[in-house]
């Protein structure tokens, strides 16, 4: 028998999170509406739920940490419900550090489908884990922020919050 799903709602700087799992792993963390851009300056105090999963109890407490800017790397068991493909290209995606970008041609490259721009992209876009998982930090070929589930404003103040170096590109972040 499976663990029954828990959910927990997150209050962050830019906007709510659903954040969804069991011990298996974290599944999704994603933005509960595409709301117009609404940058709080401090999130409300996340009170976690005792009854709630160890796995969701420390993914609270490592975004908190993550929004304070005192965290550069998230420690969590994931578990995120894809294809093959899908993870090949979210596992990807978790090596780009923290304050650095990628591109989908790169991407493709690292996972041995050099001519799959296009394919990482639609994957990156299926990434059910937002921030942990940081599609947030691929950008075009060309340097422009491209599509994002969350906004393309929450893409770029999260660049902003990790203060990513974008040289050479005409990007201008918030």
């Amino acid at each position: 028998m499976e663990d029954q799903l828990h959910q927990f709602m997150y209050q962050s700087p830019i906007g709510e999170l659903e954040i969804t799992g069991n011990d298996a792993g974290i599944q999704a963390i994603l933005f509960v509406d595409n709301a117009t851009e609404t940058v709080l300056p401090h999130a409300p105090a996340n009170v976690i739920a005792p009854h709630l999963p160890k796995v969701l109890q420390a993914c609270v407490s490592q975004l908190d940490e993550y929004f304070m800017g005192k965290r550069e790397e998230f420690d969590l068991l994931l578990n995120p419900q894809g294809t093959g493909f899908q993870r090949r290209v979210w596992e990807a995606l978790c090596q780009i550090p923290l304050g650095q970008i990628s591109t989908y041609k790169k991407i493709a490259k690292a996972i041995e489908l050099p001519k799959g721009a296009q394919a990482v992209g639609g994957a990156n876009g299926q990434n059910p884990i937002s921030i942990v998982v940081p599609c947030h930090r691929v950008i075009g070929s060309n340097g422009t922020l491209t599509g994002y589930a969350g906004g393309l404003w929450r893409k770029s103040w999260l660049l902003k919050h990790e203060k990513v170096k974008l040289p050479g590109t005409q990007l201008s972040l918030i």
